[in-house]
Order: C-alpha cells, then structure tokens, then sequence
C-alpha cells in the first residue's frame, strides 16, 4: 500500500490473524503509540508492523486534558476507527476498564471490533491512573468475571482480549499480580499485559505467567532487553504524542524568536514532501480519470 493513497485495506479478520502470527512468532514487536490518523499513517509508512492507540495519547489529542477518566467508549471508538481506517496495519485499542460491567461488556467488545480493532486491553486499575491520589484495583472476581465477558462477545475469534493487571504498578506486590494475571489468563485472556515491570523483574516471573506477554517500554532499556526478558509486544504509548508535543513547542519557540517561518525548521520544506505522502497527487489523478466536482 502507498502510504500516500487511500488504505487498500486488508480485512479486518486478516489484520486480527496477522496480529496473532506477530505474537506467536517468537519474536517481540514495537507497537508504537499514534495520536491520530497522520501519525498512524506514518509509524506505518515507516514500517512498523502495528500501531497503538492508548487512553493517554487519546485523552491528550482529543480533549487537551490528562487521562484521569474522562474518555467515554465512544471517544476511544471513535478514536480507533478513525487510525483503523488510515492504516492497512493491526490496530491495538486501549479499552481502560471496559467501559461497563460484565453482564453489559458485550457492547464495548462489539463495538471495537466493529471499528476494526485487532486487540483490546481491559485493566483492573479501579482509579487514579496517572495522578498523584491514592489508587484502587478492581477485585480479582469482577475483573475475572470482564475477561470472560469479554472473550464470549467477541464474534472473530481472532480479535484479542489482552488482559492488564495494575498490581505491581498499584502495591509493588510481585506475586499479587502473578496471581491476577493468571486468573485472567484461565477466563479466556489471550495475553497477560503486567504493567511497572522493567525487564529484570519481567524476565523473572515470565516462566510463571501462561500466557505470552504484553508491556509497556521501560526507560533506561532496549527493545532488545524487552526481548530479552521474554515479551512478545511493547507499548511505546506516548511515542507520537510526546515527539509531536516536543517537536512543536521547538518550532514555536523559534518562531517567537525570529519571527520568520523560514527560520522554523520543517515549515517551509517539507510541504511538498508532506502532499505527497497524504495523498494529493492521488486525489489529482482521480480528478483526471473521473472528472472535477
């Protein structure tokens, strides 16, 4: 596929195989973070073999506000369709705590899988993510109870239910969490996705967990050491937003300085670079074999 033409799409139930065959193929995958359809549509063109939507990334693009709960279903829904829809890649969903309880979750698996999506994660972080508050975890039977809602609603048995546990994150308890994620493991879950551990302490419990692995990149360690310690996909959830975020606030500090656009790096040439890769010299050649509006 151009990365400058509409997505020639696979179908979704291909996208969701090639997301397993990633996962069982032994080797670990970099599912970096996207922002919107743009950045999605160049961590594709870049040759990353899936792209990442997460709660933090979407909270910030979206509404300019910290994740702290405040995104619905359909925000996070909405959000994936528009990435699934730009990309010929799999698609991995944040789905928080899974929007309902148990008996209504069927509506939040439909509805992602309906987008498209090729994975969700579901966590049993009750509150206060990302915020210095006092946190909660869900109990172990009603996030039990979600991964197994969750696996009976799905329609494609090869969209995966990825299971979170926030324990270790929560109560630095090592064994708590081996515990959780095992119990989610035995409700259906087709990964475990332990969160807060680096790769020393990964790779020591990693033989004890039963399922392959999902985490979230570790600053100060490698993708290579992420491998090492046994993980089959790392999250690099704020990649887009962070470089984006960094990126712009460079650029608009110099152009407070100088007050030229020419002196702003990548303002002035990188336009046609930039219509090439979103599409206009496609969109001219339709204009030629069907006609102007």
């Amino acid at each position: 596929m151009s990365p400058t033409s509409p997505a020639k799409h696979t179908g979704f139930n291909a996208r969701r195989r090639t997301l397993r065959h990633l996962v069982a193929s032994g080797t670990t995958t970099a599912a970096l973070g996207a922002t919107d359809a743009l950045s999605a549509k160049l961590i594709e063109a870049a040759g990353f073999p899936c792209v990442y939507i997460g709660s933090y990334a979407t909270a910030a693009s979206r509404l300019g506000l910290p994740d702290t709960g405040l995104l619905s279903l359909h925000d996070m829904v909405d959000q994936a369709k528009r990435i699934v829809d730009a990309v010929a890649i799999p698609v991995i969903a944040d789905a928080e705590g899974g929007f309902n309880d148990a008996a209504n979750l069927w509506r939040t698996v439909r509805e992602f899988e309906r987008a498209g999506v090729a994975a969700i994660h579901i966590e049993d972080h009750a509150y206060g993510k990302h915020a210095e508050v006092p946190q909660r975890l869900h109990p172990v039977e009603s996030v039990v109870n979600r991964i197994r809602a969750a696996v009976d609603a799905r329609e494609d048995p090869d969209f995966m239910i990825v299971a979170r546990s926030d324990a270790y994150w929560v109560n630095q308890d090592l064994e708590a969490t081996i515990t959780r994620l095992n119990a989610y493991a035995q409700a259906g879950a087709d990964m475990l996705f332990p969160t807060m551990l680096p790769p020393p302490l990964l790779k020591q419990v990693r033989a004890r967990l039963t399922r392959p692995v999902m985490v979230v990149d570790t600053a100060g360690y490698t993708l290579a050491d992420e491998t090492a310690a046994g993980a089959s996909l790392v999250l690099y959830f704020g990649f887009a937003l962070l470089t984006q975020y960094q990126a712009l606030r460079q650029a608009l500090e110099e152009f407070r300085n100088s007050a030229d656009g020419g002196a702003v790096a990548g303002l002035r040439d990188n336009v046609a670079g930039f219509e090439r890769f979103i599409g206009y010299s496609e969109f001219t050649e339709r204009t030629r074999k069907y006609g102007a509006g």
